[in-house]
Formats: C-alpha cells, sequence, structure tokens
C-alpha cells in the first residue's frame, strides 16, 4: 500500500517580505522604469487627447467655454463650405500617396540589386526627408513663382507661356501633391529596401533557373514577401495625405483654393478662436484614419487567406483527374 503524501502548507509571506523576494524585486524594478515613461505618456498623449473629445462638444476658445453644443461641431464638419471641401480636397493627396508608394517601390526594387550609383542614388532619394519640411516648402515657393527658376528653365527650353503654378486653380494642388511626393518619398524607398534585403536569395536562383523574367520574379516573389511593409507603407502615406499642412501653409497659405484640412483645423482654431469646432474636426480625421487602417488590415487579410487556401484539383466523378 501506498503511504498517504504528507503536504507541507507553506507560510504566507507578508507584502514586504515578498518584495525581498527576487521575483517581488523584478516586479518593483519593472514598474519603477516603467512608471516615468508612463507618467509622461499619459500627461502629453492620453490626457491631451481626452480633453480634445471633451471640448469638441463645446462651443469655446482657449480661455472660456461659451455654450454644450452636443454634436453640432460634427455636423458642421460635413456641412461647412470650408471644412468639407478641404475633407474633399484630400482625395488629391490619398491618390498622390499611390504613386508616391508605386514609385518608391520601383526604386527599391531596382537600387536593391547590383546597379552602378546605387547608394549614390540611395542617398539622394533620401536627401529631401532630412530636410525640415517648412525648409522644403519654402524652396518650392520660390522654385515655382512666376518669372523664377522653373519658368526659366522651361524659357530655356523654348517654353515660353508658363502658367500661374501657384494660383491657377486646375493644377496648384497638383503641383502641391507632387513637391509632398518629393519630400517624402525616400522614407518608403528606405523601408522597401530594407525588406527586399530580408528576402531570400534562393528563391531569386530558383526562378532564375526555371527561366522566370524580371517582372515575374517582382510579382511572385518580391511583393509576397514585403506584403506587410506595404501595406505598413500605405497606412503611413494614408494617415499623411490627410493630415497634409506644410506644404500648403507654407507655399500657398492655403489660398486659391489648396486648404488642406490641417490648414482649415489651424485656422479654425488659432484664427477664428473655434477650438471646439477644431477639435471636432480633429477626432473626425482620427476616426477616418482608423476606418481606412481597419479596411487595409481586412484586405490584408482576406488576401492572405486566399493564398493559404488549399487549391483543389479538378476531377471527373470518379475521382480521376480531368
Amino acid at each position: 500500500m501506498k503511504e498517504p503524501q504528507v503536504t507541507l502548507d507553506r507560510p504566507k509571506l507578508t507584502f514586504i517580505q515578498k518584495c525581498k523576494t527576487m521575483r517581488g524585486q523584478q516586479i518593483i524594478c519593472t514598474i519603477t522604469f516603467l512608471l516615468v515613461p508612463l507618467l509622461l505618456l499619459f500627461t502629453f498623449t492620453y490626457l491631451p487627447f481626452f480633453k480634445m473629445v471633451q471640448f469638441s462638444f463645446y462651443d469655446r476658445d482657449y480661455l472660456r467655454v461659451r455654450s454644450f453644443v452636443g454634436l453640432r461641431n460634427y455636423l458642421d464638419v460635413f456641412t461647412r463650405s470650408d471644412c468639407f471641401q478641404a475633407l474633399k480636397l484630400s482625395l488629391y493627396y490619398m491618390v498622390g500617396s499611390v504613386f508616391q508608394i508605386t514609385l518608391a517601390l520601383l526604386f527599391a526594387t531596382i537600387l536593391s540589386f547590383k546597379v552602378r550609383g546605387s547608394k549614390f542614388f540611395r542617398g539622394a532619394l533620401y536627401f529631401p526627408c532630412l530636410i525640415c519640411g517648412i525648409a522644403v516648402g519654402f524652396i518650392f515657393k520660390f522654385f515655382l513663382n512666376p518669372g523664377f527658376v522653373l519658368d526659366t528653365l522651361l524659357g530655356w527650353v523654348g517654353i515660353a507661356e508658363t502658367p500661374n503654378w501657384l494660383e491657377n486653380t486646375a493644377i496648384n494642388n497638383i503641383v502641391l501633391v507632387a513637391c509632398s511626393l518629393w519630400k517624402y518619398m525616400g522614407q518608403n524607398i528606405v523601408l522597401f529596401i530594407g525588406a527586399i534585403a530580408s528576402v531570400d536569395p534562393v528563391l531569386y536562383e530558383a526562378a532564375e533557373i526555371d527561366g522566370a523574367n524580371a517582372w515575374q520574379r517582382f510579382k511572385c516573389i518580391i511583393i509576397p514577401s514585403i506584403r506587410t511593409i506595404v501595406v505598413l507603407n500605405l497606412i503611413l502615406s494614408i494617415s499623411g495625405a490627410l493630415s497634409a499642412f506644410e506644404m500648403p501653409y507654407v507655399v500657398t497659405g492655403g489660398t486659391f483654393g489648396t486648404s488642406t484640412y490641417f490648414v482649415v483645423m489651424n485656422k479654425l482654431a488659432h484664427t477664428d478662436m473655434k477650438v471646439g469646432l477644431a477639435s471636432a474636426m480633429a477626432v473626425v480625421l482620427l476616426g477616418i484614419i482608423v476606418i481606412v487602417t481597419f479596411i487595409q488590415k481586412f484586405a490584408e487579410k482576406k488576401m492572405d487567406e486566399a493564398e493559404n487556401r488549399p487549391r483543389h484539383s479538378i476531377t471527373d466523378g470518379k475521382g480521376g483527374r480531368k
């Protein structure tokens, strides 16, 4: 017969004794090191965000509250001509972000392989990201003004009649989108180059043996391998497109129909002192970015499921392969 097992109850430790154990000291160190960053994060990020959401329900300026208006500020975002027009203007920058991702992926793919002068071109394409956005705005303001650099260069090649690049409402927003593309494309290129460098070279060798051309290697090896980075870049680019501010604010000051969402928000908050309405615009912008992000992640998930789904062979009624 088995002898009955005797279990000894461990004495319960007090709080001080638990703190003196190794596990307790690890917890104390973790909490101590996290306390200051979490406190700073709450003070300068989450607390201002919650206050902004609170302000969006009031008609107020920076110093005093006039009245509680409920959802009226949110309705004004979609009914005021300046707010809604700025929201529609974001479509220019969203389309430009798609071109930006496409060009960045093209340049990154070329520069990831053995190309003469690839290091120089990598640095040249990334260099605009190092320049302050305000400085880039002033550069393009001088470059595009009538009679200045761009018109002079076009005159040298025989083009005398040039439009007013910044005042012509048919092209000025496209020009500003192109300026933003030049400024921020280098960041996408660097991310793509890093992702392409992580692809196993054996895949390229196998594809070359099978007779795959450059387009087939790009489509069947590179794109599936860096899909996560493509989605990340797309999210960052669209978020930046919705919050475009530097170029229209510095180059045109938001005049001639170039006021983007952030330019209008800045004017309402700092010039018109309508902090409640500007806060509502910020909350709406956050909601749009979150919705776009979820749509992109949902589309990525569906594409992954379609790729991982087993492919069934076509068989006849007797179970044999057709």
